[in-house]
């Protein structure tokens, strides 16, 4: 019998602004991010995502840290990253640092391994990017050797070979749940199929169906390697609100400046309140009132087949305020709705 579909939340910790416009120190956004979690667990959101990042309009650099916070006030909620950039870390400290998340909120962590969508963690931790692909390769296959909870053996070109070494602590009910995120890569597709790994798909843009590909070709190598299928999970960004119209008015400026000020170092152009709302209608923005953003996760779960969803709450300088009102909303009112359209049309 196929687990029950899940539902998550995810945050970068953005840096917000108070009521007055000023912007909020890196310590205090930290501090409610681990309050949203613990309402998130209130309400019975399945799992929190914490992102990795290393710049100034981003608060987490260090995801777990935040999570044993948000762990010692909470009871069930799992804990994940979303993503640790392993690229640009060290495959057996990550590993030791999610095993004692896992003992400290008793067997609820997970780590999603990704490359990462930003490049600010090469300098500052001395990789080249250059060596960009086989970073993330060397370290993958690393990591999920350590998952084994066996003596590891490892000999690489980006680390210290290990020769029969343990790593401690070990995890209390192995195996420690990993993930690979993957932004659009059919080679990333096929690595986590490769590894035995479940599957996040990060869909920020766009008809989410045109990732069917993706899925079919990750459930077409799991089937060449005799392997059961894996869980899916899509992550995407949107705001609940009380209404279509109040979502859609808080969520524009804060996502379009946050959209332009990446876009700028990137070299996309401006973003026009057209194609915000064309994105809200036919994309992967999940903006509106509770029936409005439930009806369209429920459609994105049955297009992919999905295990979980879950939603990019943050956004920018959207307020703690409006974040706090939109988790409340999807964890009282969306999420009972999705299982209730798909129970219906299932």
């Amino acid at each position: 019998m196929p687990s029950p579909l899940q539902f998550g939340l995810d945050t970068f910790g953005d840096v917000t602004a108070a009521p007055d416009g000023r912007l909020l120190s890196h310590a205090q956004v930290i501090r409610n991010v681990i309050a949203e979690g613990e309402l998130a667990d209130r309400v019975g959101v399945d799992v929190i995502g914490l992102g990795e990042h290393h710049r100034d309009d981003f608060a987490i650099s260090s995801p777990e840290v935040v999570l044993a916070a948000i762990a010692a006030r909470t009871s069930r909620i799992h804990l994940a990253s979303a993503v640790t950039v392993l690229s640009s870390d060290d495959p057996v400290r990550v590993y030791q640092r999610f095993s004692s998340l896992d003992a400290a909120s008793g067997g609820r962590a997970e780590v999603i391994l990704g490359r990462g969508s930003f490049t600010e963690s090469f300098p500052l931790f001395g990789f080249p990017l250059d060596q960009y692909q086989v970073l993330f390769e060397e370290k993958v296959e690393l990591f999920v050797a350590l998952l084994a909870e066996q003596p590891v053996t490892w000999r690489g070109t980006t680390r210290a070979s290990l020769s029969g070494q343990r790593v401690f602590p070990p995890i209390e009910r192995p195996p420690l749940r990993t993930w690979i995120g993957v932004g659009g890569s059919p080679e990333s597709v096929v690595r986590a199929a490769h590894y035995g790994l479940p599957l996040t798909l990060a869909i920020i843009g766009g008809d989410p169906r045109r990732f069917l590909p993706y899925v079919q070709l990750y459930h077409r190598v799991l089937d060449e390697r005799g392997v059961a299928h894996l869980p899916i999970a899509v992550h995407s960004p949107g705001c609940v609100a009380d209404t279509d119209e109040e979502a859609a008015a808080v969520y524009w400026p804060a996502y379009k400046a946050m959209h332009d000020r990446i876009g700028g170092e990137r070299g996309w152009p401006p973003l026009a309140r057209a194609q915000f709302e064309h994105e809200i209608a036919h994309g992967s923005l999940y903006v509106g009132a509770p029936e409005t953003v439930a009806r369209k996760i429920a459609a994105t779960v049955q297009a992919l087949g999905l295990a979980r969803f879950t939603l990019k709450y943050s956004a920018g300088r959207l307020a703690h305020e409006q974040m706090l009102r939109g988790i409340e909303l999807y964890g009282t009112a969306v999420i009972p709705r999705v299982r209730e359209l798909l129970t219906t049309t299932g």
